[in-house]
Formats: structure tokens, sequence, C-alpha cells
């Protein structure tokens, strides 16, 4: 091969360059489209992209949740499945609908409610042609090998029509009622929203004691024996209140159950319950009980048969003027109070009403308290437990297949653990709230008539004629009106209307394994794509995303729509925090794209990515990796400069140098463990694995060791070493495009000097070259510069090497290797100069390492910095003794380092190393601070003393070194 071809690949490593022309290339030739022809008869390989919000931007859980879908994706399509990974956006209500009300005021238009629904749906969709695709481009960018042209929208036709099927179905099961319960209730937006959409906010409060006076006993502030002190956060609420609880077993106050209080300020008497939901060691041990404001005293009023009473509007304002359940019972004096507080802010109540409690003696004392309030994650404002008429799903009775099908096996969690937080939660599962007081999202398809009787149907249509029948039959209309109703629609306006709300975001979701293939219409894909092989998701949403998806799948699919979900974990900044705006640690992944490119934070993301811990992320670690990514290009640049090519039809196992057989089994093996990893979900054991054979086996190694033939004169041995050398690249390519598909597919352009077919140097067995089943459409090859045609990378097969296991040659290269290596380590240990070179003595060496010894002799005095190497029965005095593979290697070191002093140099650092485990184990022993300081604060630590250990025992070992030489 001719040198001129040396300029094929570029000198520097350009990631901006190669990911954009990739991008283009890929979509071009439809390279992850699911159902090609070619692939009609290999088995599917299906994952449904996790739907981020269509108004969403890429950030740090995007990017290490999609880095691991197209790791497993790009994997098995190597492997010949019929791979769809199914891609879309979810409508994102709350949202969704902010943002362009938002966009409304900014341009100074109409607001929603002064448009009306109808026009404002127009804008948001307008919105969403425009600015919705913001995230699609940015997935791309991160290079997801999704099937773009399947992308759906949790909106769009089809999967609106499956919406609305599954909700009319669950409706006629009997499984989605209407019920009157507490909901999250965001008193600025006035809709109820998901437990997922509330952010728990430290709030340094107050705890309030109030006495609540006992009925039959005249009060007197002075006098305990004539009232009850109940411990309150929220005094506003006590308006509401239909009980006191204490604990069964709290015998301060066993006498007073069954007996009665009479609630200050509003004269109400209610009752005292025994109930195990007081704590006697929190506050005073007895609490108030407001069913109507509050989700465990809503659960204690149920259990007592307590009343509900509403005492706030749905914008956080007392009503209480006209309230019956407010006013129920009390005596006429109470009105002209509920006259007083009406309307008025919840925040200014509480005030008023801790003023005039504190006049008329209720007010005890006053606690500072330090608590979690829940706010809107949206609006930012509290949210308030609101009593309301929702919508529900009967999602105790849907569960039981669910939990089933991970207790039976069917679906398993990685990790195992997660098992357990799903059971927990699932085995105690309340109704599942799925109406929204919004007007973007599904509506309801629920109709009312004049009475307020429910009609569910899948169309208008279809209620009308259900209502119109029912009617009828009710003699509410007469046969002729229902006929003229039914022939013209004018004539029933307003007899029916529909229910404004919309459905909860994850009603929809929860369908995405199947609506996104077609169902209930086109059901061909749903028979070859579901269930899916794996879902790839965050431990925040197994509960409204995974567990839903659990339950609709197994009651309208029959099985579940997935057998392994693979929980990530988090990624955090450098220092172990959780990344928030508020806090300024936020790293943005396209930011880090930007400086570093795709692959280098894909790759670090996928190393990272150990089961069950959390990452945590800096930007240093991106870099390492971009230099991973330089080695690899410049060692692909050796490889092309020293016209390393892949012949036709080459076969490795007829390799006859023992570095190249060495190479070879090394590349076997490296193929294993990526592939066991990347199988077991060990993300981070399948970077590793190929890291080091990269970096360390590859260039550090065998090109190092391969440098004296190549640059020698031409030879057989030279020849076969260039072609294995450009052998392995090709197999490092393979390995490595899952986790780095951009400077792998544009090397395995670049280096494409011959290959007549295009699956060449693929891995059939024995690592000969594979005969494809069917020849490559063009549409799916590259022409490359250096004039040859084959598959892009993306489609050629997956590494599958047999026969090149050589335990012979792994003895031999594994010897030298571990022989440098562990006179490089002495070196550093001891301070040894670069420039000193020192001898090595083989002590009892056997025939087979002497003969070794002899034949890697220049190699490695080169790499190990010595100046001779020589034989003896046993190790000189003064020689510091190495094992490797059995025996022994010394360093004569005498005269050449000083060994009390270096021994002085050691002593010292061992000392540093005690001091700081020491000082660790004492804060770690601190149960205050262990308690007190935020988590990655006490993970640091423990970090800190790790690598303290790990130094000392480094330095144990060095000085044993120096015990035995002297």
């Amino acid at each position: 091969m001719s040198p001129d071809c040396t300029a094929m690949i570029e000198k520097n490593y350009q990631p901006a360059d190669i990911e954009s022309r990739m991008s283009r290339i890929w979509e071009e030739a439809g390279a992850f489209k699911a159902g090609r022809p070619e692939r009609r008869h290999a088995k599917p390989f299906t994952i449904v992209i996790p739907p981020p919000n269509v108004t969403g931007s890429l950030h740090m859980g995007h990017a290490l949740n999609n880095t691991l879908q197209d790791i497993l994706c790009r994997f098995e399509r190597m492997r010949g499945r019929d791979v769809l990974w199914q891609p879309g956006t979810d409508h994102a209500g709350i949202a969704t609908q902010m943002v362009v009300e938002r966009q409304l005021m900014e341009r100074q238009q109409p607001g929603r409610r002064e448009i009306g629904r109808a026009r404002f749906l127009e804008q948001v969709w307008q919105w969403k042609a425009e600015s919705g695709g913001v995230i699609i481009n940015q997935l791309k960018r991160l290079g997801a090998s999704c099937d773009w042209s399947r992308e759906r929208f949790t909106m769009d036709e089809g999967l609106s029509r499956a919406v609305v099927k599954v909700f009319v179905e669950l409706y006629r099961e009997g499984l989605i009622y209407k019920d009157k319960r507490l909901v999250n209730w965001d008193p600025k937006l006035l809709t109820a929203i998901s437990d997922l959409e509330v952010q728990q906010v430290e709030v340094k409060g107050s705890l309030w004691y109030l006495r609540y006076p006992l009925e039959g006993k005249t009060f007197d502030p002075e006098d305990p024996a004539s009232f009850i002190v109940v411990a309150t956060t929220r005094p506003e609420t006590m308006l509401g209140d239909s009980a006191v609880a204490v604990h069964p077993d709290d015998e301060r106050y066993a006498h007073l159950v069954g007996k009665h209080v009479i609630l200050p300020l509003v004269g109400r008497k209610i009752p005292i319950v025994a109930d195990e939901y007081s704590d006697p060691e929190k506050g005073s041990g007895a609490v108030k009980v407001t069913p109507a404001h509050d989700f465990n005293d809503f659960e204690v009023g149920r259990r007592h048969n307590l009343p509900q009473i509403s005492v706030l509007d749905q914008e956080g304002r007392l009503a209480l003027v006209g309230n019956e359940d407010y006013l129920r019972g009390l005596p006429e004096e109470s009105e002209q109070f509920a006259e007083e507080f009406h309307g008025v802010d919840r925040f200014a109540a509480r005030k008023q009403i801790l003023v005039r409690l504190e006049d008329f003696g209720f007010l005890e004392r006053t606690e500072p308290n330090t608590h979690m309030v829940p706010h809107g994650d949206r609006s930012g404002v509290i949210i308030e437990p609101y009593l309301t008429d929702q919508w529900y799903v009967d999602a105790r009775t849907m569960a039981q297949p669910a939990i089933e099908a991970v207790r039976s096996g069917a679906t398993s969690f990685v990790p195992k653990n997660w098992e357990k937080t799903y059971f927990e939660w699932m085995e105690n599962i309340q109704p599942w709230c799925i109406s929204r007081q919004l007007w973007w999202g599904h509506q309801i398809p629920a109709w009312y008539g004049p009475d307020g009787k429910v009609f569910v149907a899948e169309t208008e249509e279809e209620a009308v004629g259900n209502a119109l029948g029912y009617y009828a039959e009710q003699e509410v209309i007469t046969p002729e009106q229902g006929r003229e109703m039914a022939l013209d629609p004018s004539r029933r306006e307003g007899f029916i209307t529909r229910d404004e709300d919309v459905l909860d975001t994850w009603f929809s979701s929860a369908l995405w394994p199947f609506s996104t293939l077609g169902w209930p219409e086109d059901t061909n894909d749903v028979e070859r794509y579901y269930p899916t092989d794996v879902l790839v998701t965050g431990f925040d949403i197994i509960f409204f995303w995974v567990a839903r998806m659990m339950m609709m799948g197994l009651h309208f699919m029959g099985n579940a729509p997935f057998p392994i979900v693979y929980i990530h974990a988090l990624v955090r900044d450098e220092k172990g925090a959780k990344m928030s705006k508020s806090k300024g640690n936020v790293i943005d992944p396209l930011h880090l794209i930007d400086d570093y490119g795709a692959d280098a934070l894909r790759f670090t993301l996928a190393a990272m990515a150990a089961q069950g811990r959390d990452i945590k992320l800096a930007a240093q670690r991106v870099e390492g990796y971009r230099n991973f990514a330089t080695k690899l290009w410049n060692a692909c640049r050796f490889a092309e400069m020293n016209a390393c090519v892949l012949p036709s039809g080459f076969d490795p196992t007829n390799a006859k140098e023992t570095l190249n057989r060495w190479i070879a089994h090394e590349t076997a093996r490296a193929t294993r463990e990526v592939t066991e990893a990347i199988e077991a979900y060990r993300f981070n054991d399948a970077a590793g694995s190929i890291y080091r054979f990269v970096w360390n086996v590859y260039c550090d190694w065998y090109l190092e060791l391969a440098k004296p033939v190549l640059l020698g004169e031409d030879s057989a041995a030279k020849s076969e070493t260039r072609a294995m050398v450009a052998w392995a690249r090709d197999e490092i390519l393979k390995l490595l495009h899952p986790f780095m598909p951009f400077i792998t597919e544009e090397l395995w352009a670049v280096t494409a000097l011959t290959s007549p077919s295009p699956l060449a140097g693929g891995g059939g067995e024995g690592g000969k070259p594979q005969t494809p089943a069917q020849e490559v459409p063009p549409s799916l090859s590259l022409l490359h510069r250096g004039g040859a045609n084959r598959a892009l990378l993306a489609l050629t097969p997956w590494p599958a090497l047999e026969g090149l296991t050589d335990d012979a040659a792994e003895a031999e290269i594994g010897w030298v290797v571990d022989l440098v290596t562990a006179i490089r380590s002495v070196r550093a240990e001891m301070n040894i100069a670069p420039a000193t070179l020192t001898p090595l003595v083989l002590a009892g060496a056997s025939a087979e390492t002497k003969e070794r010894a002899q034949r890697w002799n220049e190699v490695i005095r080169r790499m190990a910095r010595l100046a001779d190497i020589s034989f003896a029965a046993s190790a000189p005095e003064g020689a510091v003794q190495l094992l490797v593979r059995g025996e022994v290697a010394a360093l004569p070191l005498k005269g050449v380092i000083d060994f009390s002093a270096e021994r002085a140099r050691l002593d010292k650092e061992l000392a540093k190393a005690e001091a700081d485990i020491k000082r660790v184990d004492a804060k770690l022993a601190n149960e205050k601070f262990v308690a007190n300081a935020p988590e990655e604060i006490v993970e640091e630590e423990k970090e800190k003393r790790e690598a303290a250990a790990a130094r000392k025992a480094k330095i144990l070992e060095a000085l044993e070194r120096l015990k035995n030489a002297a």
C-alpha cells in the first residue's frame, strides 16, 4: 500500500465536524429504521423512549437515560436484531399551557379566558408546530438512534383514539369513576396536580399549640383540666376541624376518648377519637383532624366517619358564607365570624385567626418549627390539599396483576432492590386522580345531561344517542323530541354538555408501549414489537409511569409491556449534590457536547453508570474521555501512516507471530467482557473493559511492541502485523460503536481502503469474514475516500470471535507486560528519574523465562528504562524484589537511591495517610455529623477515606520492598 494514502485521516480530532456529518449520513441511509426488508425475518428488539415533555430541553437526566438506551439499541442492531427504538414527546399539559399563556402575555394579546377554549388550543398547536421539536433535535445531537420516521406525540390523532377507547372501556368495567376526595390543588393554576409536580420545600415556620375547651367545662387558660392542647402548623384550617385525635395507648387522654371539645372561635362541637395516626411523642400527643384539608386527616376522617368540612375556595381564600358544611350546627353568633373572614386569603387569615386565638386565651405557646411544605413545581405557590370532585382510576384493582407480574418474575427490575420499592407502593396504592382542570390535554369523554347524569362514550354522537334513549325512557323527552334532536344538532344544543376537564398526562403515557404501535386500529406492529424488550428509566417515575404502564399493558394487551425494567441512578454534580437551578450547579449536556463532543459525554455517562450508584459528574471527566477519543484517533492515524490495511479475507486465526496471536486473544477476551456486561446492563463494566483494551492493551502495549516490526524491513511478519493492527482496530471500532457512535463511524469510513465484502472483518466463526445473507443496499453503505464500499458501522455485525484463545501467546506477552508494569511501578514509587537506567536480575528464572527475556530483551530494556538484563540463582543484596507470574525479578538499587532517605519519605507519607484516615473516622463516628450533614458531604468523606486507605496500602507495599532490599 502506497504511503500516499496517509492523508486520509485528518490530523486533529474535531467532534463537531464529525457529528453533524455522521448524523446526516445515518438519516439519509435510513440506518435506524425498523422493519427493513433485509431484517424482516430477524428477531425484533424494542425499546420505547420515555417521552420527554414537548416543552423540554435536554438535561443531564435525559442524556444519561438516552445514552444507555442507545447503547442497547446499537448493540442489538449490530447483533442482527430488527430494532425499533420508538421516539416521541409528551404533550405536557400544565407545562405547555403555561408556556403558551406566557407567550400571549408577552405579546400583549388577550389571555386564555378572553379568547376561549377553541382559539386557545389553536394557539397551542401553533406553538407546538413552531417550537415543539427542540428536544428531538437535541436527542439527535446526542446520537440517539431512534426510528425518527415513527415519531409520535401523545396528542396526535392515533394516540388520542387509544386514550378515549381506554377511558371508555375502563369506565364501563367500573374501573374509572367519579369521587370527592382530596387532591394536590394548585391555587394559582387552579388545577389538581400529580405528586410528581409537587416539590417539597424546607420552610422555617412555627408550631402553634392551641387550647381546645372540653365540653361541659368552664374554659380557664390556667386550668389544664378544662381543655386539651393540640399542635398545628396550619391554624387557618382549624375552622374545618371535625375531631381531635389521640393515640389509643396514650394514657394521658384515655379518659377523654368519646368526649367532645368546643372548637375555639367557631363553637362547633367535635369528638375526641382514638386513632393510631396520632403520635404521643410529637407535640402534645393530640392532633386536630381536618379531613377536607389534610391527606392523613382525610383517612382518619374516613375511619371515624367524620364530616368533611372544606373552608377554602379554589384560590386559597376562606369560603364560609353560604358554606352549609361549615355552618351546620353552629350557633347564630358564628355567622358574624363567617362574614368577617369570608374571602380572606389563607395566609392573611392565619395571622388574623392567631391574633383572635391569643386574645381569647386559646393560644398556649408558639415554637419555631422547620418542616417540609409542598409547593407547585410550575407555579411556585404552596399546594393546598383540596376536597373536590375528580375522576379516578381504581388503581388498587388494576395493581394486582402488575404486582403478580413482578412477583412471578415475568417482569424484573435491575437493580433488584427496586422491586421492594415497587411492591411497597403498589400494595399501598391509592385511587389515581386522572382529571385536570386544564384546557390542553385529552378532554375527558364524558357528557352531562340536564339532571347531571353522566354519559361516557367514544364520540359525542354516541353520547347524544345514549342520552336521548335514556331520557326518552324516563319520559323526560317525548319520542318525537328525541327524533328531532337526533336529526338536527341545533335542537339539542345545551341538552348535554361535555366535561371540561382533561386527563392527567400520565394517563396517555401509560399507554405508550402499545398506543405508539397503532393500537387499537392497526395491530400488525403491535404483534411484532409488543411487548418491548426492556424499559430504561429513572427511579423517580417508577410509580407515575412504570407502574401505570404495567397496569394498562396487562389489562389491555394481556401481558406486561416489558420483561426488564432497568432503573438508572441520578446524575449529580462533582461533589455529589443534586443539581438545581437555585444552587447554580446545573451542568448543561449541550455545553459539554459543544466543548468535548457527544461521544465523550456518552462514554463518561456509561463509564460511571454503576448499578445503584449515583453519578458524580465533573467536566474534567468528560475532558478525560475526549482525550480517550483523541487517543483512538491517533492510534488509527498511526496504523494508517504505517500502511496497516485489512486484506480481503484476512483470518486472524492464521496469525503466526506471538504478538499478533496475543492481540487476537486479547480482542476475543475484550469482546466477551463487553458483550456479557451489556447483556447484564452493567454499562460501566462494559465501558471499563473497552477503555482498558483500547488504551492499555492496544495502544500502550500492542502498538508499542509492534513498532520495531512495523518500522523494520519488509517481511512476512511485517505484513501480518500490518493486517493484524488493522483487524484489531476494526474490532475496536465495532465494540466501541454503541458507546461512541460518531467517532467510530467516521474512522470506520476513512479507514476502509480495501474491503471487497461489505462485511469484511466481521465476526463470523473463527473471526472469518461473514458472507451477508443479503447484499447491503447502496443506501446503507458508504463510498469512502479510499475507494472502498462497505456497510455503515451502525449496521455491521457485532464481533463474535471464536477460536482465538491462545494461552501460550498470552503467557509470553502477558509476562512482558506484567514485568515492565511492575518495574515502572517501583521506579515511580522510589522516585527514580527517567534518565536513570537500572539493571534487572531475573533470579532463579526458568528456561522458558530466560528464552522470553532474550527474545524481548531490547523491548523490555527500552520500555522499562533498564541498563541490562541478567540472570542469577538468587536476588543480589540491596535489590528490590518483584514477583512476576510466580518468578522473582530483582532491581539492584544500592547506589541508585538512598534507602534511608526513601524510607523516611515513605514514613512521612504513611503518617499523613494515617492522619487522614483518623480524621475521617472521627467525623463518621460522630452521629450528629452523619445525621445533619448533606448526603453528598458524608459521601465525600467516605471517598476521602477510601483514597487514603488505598494510598496507605501502596506506601506499606513500598516500605516492605525497601525492608527486603536492605
